[in-house]
């Protein structure tokens, strides 16, 4: 789960950064009008700070995964586990289609591991201490598959559209309800808003519907988890998908990554369901049973 919240919250701080920076520049002054508000021009730039933030905070998606983490990437392996590692993703990979991803191992107790990256042919799929130490080989080999499919599946740049899509109403949203409110407050139905007051009612308006807005992305990496699960089992085996489940499921889902890359993580968190970025493991795993 935590790939997918480390890019939420991310694409939430990059959105606002931005509001800030067209503030500031004034670039936004063309979208005021005395004559009512100009909707093409809030939804322009409404489309162009969300799509932006939320491109933004795919290209930045590798390095604030490691920096979180505190991942460190296999280039020479010093163990027979990290060649083992290294050797098992590359045989995924070309079985999946795709380039060969940065592998790493960051220091957690927890069993978990991730997959993130801009594209396809550069990603990263990183896995823990504690998965390492839990699970056999089989199990862990299934867990790089999941991975390895989310990167197949081009699920990171698919979140990125949806998040630009949902970033662009945020903002006209935002911008709109903030243009009402601030004509209400000052009492004057001329004024074209821009200022300070409006600026506050904007930004906080873009948290509050932006981490809304979150649900329906967490809808999304919950439906893309079985499909990360199916091509798990294609790439390494059905049988050992579901014992990798199962043993998830007996650590209880434990999930420790940051907020910012939890949706990319193997594991669900314990929170209720429609702020989950994973299905209960008990119908992942019945799903793969009953698929052919």
């Amino acid at each position: 789960m935590r790939r997918v919240l480390l890019f939420i919250a991310t694409n939430l701080a990059v959105m606002v950064l931005l509001t800030i920076v067209v503030k500031l520049f004034g670039i936004d002054t063309y979208t005021y009008s005395r004559a009512g508000i100009n909707f093409k021009g809030i939804l322009v730039l409404s489309a162009v700070i969300g799509f932006g933030g939320s491109f933004i905070s795919l290209a930045m998606s590798k390095w604030v995964a490691k920096w979180q983490t505190g991942a460190r990437v296999i280039e020479n392996p010093t163990n027979p586990t990290e060649s083992w590692l290294l050797s098992t993703v590359r045989r995924q990979a070309e079985g999946a289609g795709i380039g060969m991803p940065e592998v790493a191992i960051y220091d957690a107790p927890e069993m978990n591991a991730f997959a993130t990256g801009a594209s396809r042919n550069s990603a990263l799929v990183a896995v823990s201490t504690g998965l390492l130490q839990q699970m056999s080989r089989d199990e862990v080999e299934a867990v790089l598959a999941h991975e390895v499919s989310h990167v197949a599946n081009g699920d990171m740049v698919t979140m990125t559209l949806l998040q630009g899509v949902l970033n662009t109403f945020v903002i006209f949203l935002a911008r709109v309800i903030g243009t009402v409110v601030d004509r209400a407050i000052s009492g004057n139905r001329d004024s074209g808003g821009g200022g300070l007051a409006y600026f506050a009612i904007v930004i906080v308006l873009q948290i509050v519907l932006g981490m809304l807005a979150s649900l329906v992305v967490m809808a999304f990496s919950r439906w893309r988890e079985f499909r990360a699960d199916a091509g798990s089992a294609r790439l390494s085996g059905k049988d050992k998908m579901i014992a990798a489940l199962a043993r998830l499921a007996q650590g209880h889902g434990e999930n420790n990554l940051p907020k910012a890359i939890q949706a990319f993580g193997i594991a669900g968190g314990g929170m209720r369901k429609l702020f989950s970025s994973h299905p209960p493991i008990e119908e992942r795993i019945a799903a793969l049973r009953t698929a052919q």
